[in-house]
Order: structure tokens, then C-alpha cells, then sequence
């Protein structure tokens, strides 16, 4: 790699670490940390304006251009490299019947996300747009959880559409505050403020927790569902108590 390819050099915050040690914990299982996000779009689409959008997005956002190294005794670190090749497929399934074309998006999906990404080579995401028929596309958003959080693809989405209707243009957007400005807050706060009030936190706590069954070993194993359907008045209580507190939804359930 040459130095005019990277722009930046960044440390990584805490719970990127912690998924860049999942990623590498065992790299012949599956990474659990690769995620999908399929978007169903109706009406005519100019597929060469949304591919020229997702440039500029990339272009825009120095984190979505980052590539994960090791450093030895250092720790590791995030190379923000200066231009990335976007990740780009057309697939075409409108000539299939229904029941074909769901078990071939299907099966492209589960594919695209068993390839997974290799973490020192960025982007970390990849795009396909798929022509269902006419006027019905859907476009796959496959990305690696250690670029972005669930609160971030909305705004992500929301600013690939932007681009979109700009042409990529990305004066239509905010300017935009650089992650570089979080990592360097994280430095600035105390360590030993925090431990102590975690210690606090937890200081009822006398023995350890288990995180996994002991007789798996190192083996990773890809989550199963478990679906539980609550009454509309819940979900939309829960979702009024974690926007007025500045929470995702996930993280609200996963602090109950």
C-alpha cells in the first residue's frame, strides 16, 4: 500500500476492538457480525444515478472507508484509505416466476453474506440491486457491524436516497462532523472515573458470568430467532421511552 493511499491512521474505539477480536477469534467460522439490510423499491429507478449516489457516499464519510490492521504490542488500528472502489452488482431475476425469484433472493443473500469480508481490505460493505420486475427492484446493503451501529443506517439510507436525488451531488447534505471527533473525546475521558463506577455498578455482583457453554469451546454459532409478538400499545410505549432517552430499541431490550 502506498502512504498517498491512506488519508488517515485512527485508533479504534472500545467496541470496535472488541468486534475486531470476535472477527479474528476464529476466522474459519462464520462472522456473526456481517449484516443485511434489504430495502424494497417501487417504481422506475435509474440504477446508474443510486450507483453514483453510493460513491459519493463513501467519498463523503472518511469510516466507511477504513481498513483494520494489527499492531503488534500497540493495538490495532483503522487506515482510512483516501479512494475505495465501491462494491457494486446488478442481478436481474425478473424473468423468474414468484416462488423462483424468492428462493433465488434468498439464496444470494445467505451467499453474499457467508462471503464476508475480509477486514484489513476496505469497504466493509457491498451493494447489489436486484430487478424483480419493471418497475420493483430490491437493493441488499451487506455491511460489517464494526463500520456502523443500527442508529447509524438510518441515516445512512436516508443519505444514499439524498445523493440519489442530487445525482450525487453532496451539497444537498449537512457537512459532516468526522468520526475522528468521537475517538478523540473517548481519549480525553477519564479511565479511572469510569472503572470506579462500574465497579460501583456492579459491586453486588460476586461471581462471574457465563457467557457460553463450556463444552463449545471456540466454535461460533450464527444466532437462532425467537419471535414473540407484544400488543401495538407496548411496542409504541417502548419506542416513545427509548427515543426520549437517545437509545435504540435494542438497547433498551437488551438493558432489560
Amino acid at each position: 500500500m502506498s502512504k498517498h493511499a491512506v488519508e488517515d491512521i485512527l485508533p479504534l474505539s472500545p467496541l470496535q476492538e472488541g468486534m475486531l477480536f470476535q472477527a479474528l477469534y476464529d476466522e474459519d467460522g462464520p462472522d456473526l457480525y456481517v449484516h443485511q439490510l434489504l430495502l424494497d423499491l417501487e417504481g422506475p429507478l435509474d440504477v446508474k444515478a443510486l450507483h453514483r449516489a453510493a460513491r459519493t457516499l463513501l467519498q463523503r464519510h472518511a469510516n466507511l472507508r477504513v481498513g483494520f490492521r494489527r499492531n503488534g504490542s500497540a493495538g490495532p488500528l483503522q487506515l482510512v484509505h483516501s479512494k475505495v472502489r465501491v462494491p457494486w452488482a446488478q442481478v436481474d431475476l425478473s424473468g423468474l416466476d414468484e416462488e423462483r425469484r424468492t428462493a433465488e433472493l434468498a439464496r444470494r443473500a445467505d451467499e453474499d453474506r457467508a462471503l464476508g469480508f475480509d477486514l484489513a481490505r476496505p469497504p466493509l460493505l457491498r451493494f447489489t440491486v436486484f430487478r424483480l420486475g419493471p418497475q420493483r427492484f430490491r437493493l441488499m446493503l451487506t455491511k460489517h457491524h464494526i463500520l456502523l451501529d443500527g442508529w447509524s443506517v438510518p441515516v445512512l439510507v436516508r443519505e444514499l436516497f439524498d445523493l440519489y436525488g442530487s445525482q450525487g451531488d453532496p451539497s444537498v447534505l449537512r457537512p459532516v462532523t468526522p468520526y475522528r471527533d468521537y475517538l478523540a473525546w473517548l481519549a480525553a475521558q477519564d479511565p479511572k472515573a469510569a472503572r470506579e463506577a462500574w465497579t460501583g455498578a456492579l459491586s453486588d455482583i460476586d461471581e462471574p458470568t457465563l457467557v457460553a457453554p463450556v463444552h463449545r469451546g471456540r466454535e461460533l454459532v450464527r444466532p437462532g430467532w425467537l419471535r414473540h409478538e407484544v400488543p401495538t400499545e407496548v411496542t409504541e410505549g417502548l419506542l416513545r421511552f427509548a427515543r426520549s432517552h437517545s437509545l435504540t430499541v435494542n438497547t433498551v431490550v437488551q438493558g432489560v
